[in-house]
């Protein structure tokens, strides 16, 4: 039963996770997404508040009081 249902959703792809990008590629397309690998959290929880670019461009210029980010 899964076999026939199985194909049609089926994809190959592969997943870098990077230390500085993390990349996705998928075949017969190649790479269709390249972020860095940075997450914004909010301090004291473990809320994402942003993730790849956006969290980068956070780096530095948000106070360590309200967010911390990881690479």
């Amino acid at each position: 039963m899964f076999k026939g249902i199985s194909g049609w959703f089926a994809t190959d792809i592969g997943i870098d996770l990077g230390t500085a990008n993390t990349l996705v590629y998928v075949k017969d397309q190649g790479i269709v997404l390249r972020e860095p690998s940075v997450v914004a959290v909010q301090a004291g929880t473990t809320n994402v508040v942003a993730v790849g670019d956006e969290a980068k461009r956070m780096l530095g210029r948000t106070p360590q009081t309200l967010l911390r980010c990881a690479r």
